[in-house]
């Protein structure tokens, strides 16, 4: 480094390496800006895991360089984290789009969240600090009010295109490609660029392709649609509004994320239709040619209300056999097994199910494809490009699709989570790691559940849990009965009395053994533990989580 050199510091504390909680910094001396808050959804071995957030350390540390959390758009792996970041750290204000806006307000209201700063932006807002110019670009998503950033630094244009995908043929409005070109042509130092489907060769398919295949199904049948889609997609819920009023359909919609949605679809008079929806009661005066029924539950979640209508739980819905159910999504990953036991459930009830294939376009990505992003880096023409916003094989990917667009090998960042990216005004190099990791949230407890805890849940999961209850004289230091053993996931105490028998024996032999030599609670347990666990093992070839309990009994049993 120079002397006197000022960088500017680029990191991410989410969203590289792995797809959700994205939260990227940009940092030039005194000032901080922090752009998205998303939160990403625990893998199924994540038991009991609700949300997987940002450890936001070095946040906190650097609090007072702060200067605003700007969100590009109104998505959970965007938004998500705002409550809990702010829970830990303090954000001067939130600037966000209209949509994102209500979105985020709704998120406060139910956590009780009593934060004031919260402010829109448009696509012609700019908000200037000592070090920083941030300004916005129109871009194309499967929610209204998208935006890519630009941070103009003291070292050079960073352009952060958010989620985005080049659509042709909009629902909404085109992203600003002359926008865009104008950034390229006055240099761009550095591109962050959307990874999430640089895995798929082509363009994505326009949105205007699905509201053509959803109407060909709707055209097809006389029967009840049941829709199920991404609440968060809320330019497909107004492709099936305009859908179903093409088509002489009234909508009943189920699912709390699905009625918010509609709510603020409503509110921006992006649906204007009021009309179009009805409550459950009404629907059963209506002829099933007349009704669709629009629903979470497209990833196969288990208490959404597709799930409940499939498995014959749903309170105001019953299954009829000439039911046509529509998924208008694609998988997430990890997600595909419990929606295909859904669509298993859903054909024993006799009803017919469309789910997206090459064949029938009723989803199309919101994220761009290769071809889609070659067309960003062409346009931007950074000097140099950090990919994000995806698994590792994807930033890979991105980052050879930006070497065949030109771009040297050597100024291709592949980062991850906690790397920095250093500019200056000659060029960019890789500089010290800042602290960044997962943070687990478990019901209202927050990065207070650690691997440790995981591991256990593993493990009970897998071969139960053992409970020995021991009574004990402290005054004689005796043990006074055989102990008591508990099982749950083990083994069936009924079918296994004498295995139970070998474990009470072996328990009894560690305690008396023990005790004889030095008697204190933390430490009988732990040789408990440490003694019958590989017999235990040796006996079933399973370790069961071992719980020892001692009771004080100062009389004889």
């Amino acid at each position: 480094m120079k002397n006197n050199e000022k960088v500017t510091t680029i990191f991410a504390l989410g969203g590289l390496g792995e797809v959700g909680k994205n939260m990227y910094v940009v940092e030039h001396e005194n000032e901080i800006i922090i752009i998205d808050a998303g939160v990403m959804f625990p893998e199924g071995d994540l038991l009991g895991i609700d949300y997987v957030i940002q450890d936001v350390t070095y946040l906190k540390q650097n609090e007072n360089k702060i200067k605003a959390l700007f969100i590009t758009h109104g998505h959970e792996d965007h938004i998500g984290g705002i409550t809990f970041l702010l829970q830990n750290v303090n954000i001067p204000v939130i600037y966000a789009p209209r949509i994102a806006c209500d979105l985020i307000r709704n998120k406060f209201a139910d956590r009780n969240v009593n934060y004031k700063n919260l402010e829109i932006y448009d696509k012609d807002s700019v908000f200037k600090y000592k070090h920083f110019e941030i300004s916005f670009v129109t871009t194309t998503h499967s929610i209204p009010d998208s935006f890519a950033i630009v941070i103009k630094t003291p070292n050079g244009i960073i352009f952060e295109t958010g989620d985005f995908k080049f659509d042709l043929t909009p629902i909404g409005p085109m992203a600003d490609i002359h926008k865009m070109a104008a950034l390229g042509s006055e240099g761009v130092k550095l591109l962050l660029s959307d990874s999430t489907n640089a895995l798929s060769p082509g363009f994505s398919a326009s949105e205007s392709c699905v509201d053509e295949a959803l109407s060909d199904v709707f055209a097809k049948h006389n029967s009840r649609i049941i829709l199920a889609t991404f609440a968060s997609n809320i330019y497909r819920i107004k492709h099936i509004v305009e859908t179903c009023r093409k088509n002489n359909r009234k909508i009943v919609t189920f699912g709390r994320s699905m009625e918010t949605a509609k709510e603020i679809a409503l509110k921006n008079n992006l649906i204007t239709d009021k009309t179009i929806f009805i409550e459950p009661n009404e629907a059963k005066n209506l002829k099933k040619h007349q009704i669709c029924i629009l629903c979470t539950g497209s990833q196969g979640e288990p208490l959404a209300a597709l799930s409940r209508i499939a498995n014959g739980t749903h309170k105001q819905i019953e299954l009829i056999p000439d039911d046509i159910v529509v998924f208008s999504s694609s998988p997430i990953p990890g997600n595909r097994a419990s929606i295909n036991r859904i669509i298993n459930k859903l054909y024993l009830k006799g009803v017919k199910v469309y789910t997206n294939t090459e064949l029938s376009d009723i989803h199309t990505s919101g994220h761009a494809k290769q071809e889609e992003q070659k067309w960003m880096l062409r346009i931007i023409k950074p000097q140099y490009f950090m990919p994000m916003h995806g698994e590792y094989r994807m930033l890979k990917t991105h980052g050879d699709l930006a070497v065949d667009c030109g771009i040297p090998k050597e100024n291709i960042f592949i980062c991850k989570n906690g790397d920095t990216v250093e500019l200056t005004k000659d060029g960019a190099r890789l500089g010290k790691r800042v602290q960044a990791g997962d943070v687990y949230v478990d019901g209202s407890r927050i990065g207070d559940i650690g691997s440790v805890v995981i591991k256990d849940r593993k493990l009970m999961s897998q071969d139960g849990i053992l409970v020995t209850i021991l009574n004990i004289n402290p005054l004689t230091r005796e043990l006074l009965i055989k102990p008591n053993i508990t099982t749950r996931g083990f083994v069936l105490v009924n079918e296994n009395a004498e295995l139970l028998s070998k474990i009470e024996n072996k328990v009894s032999e560690i305690v008396v053994k023990a005790i004889k030599n030095s008697y204190n609670y933390v430490d009988l347990k732990n040789q408990i533990i440490l003694e019958l666990n590989p017999f235990i093992n040796e006996l079933t070839g399973r370790r069961p989580i071992i719980l020892p309990v001692i009771m004080e009994v100062r009389e004889n049993i």
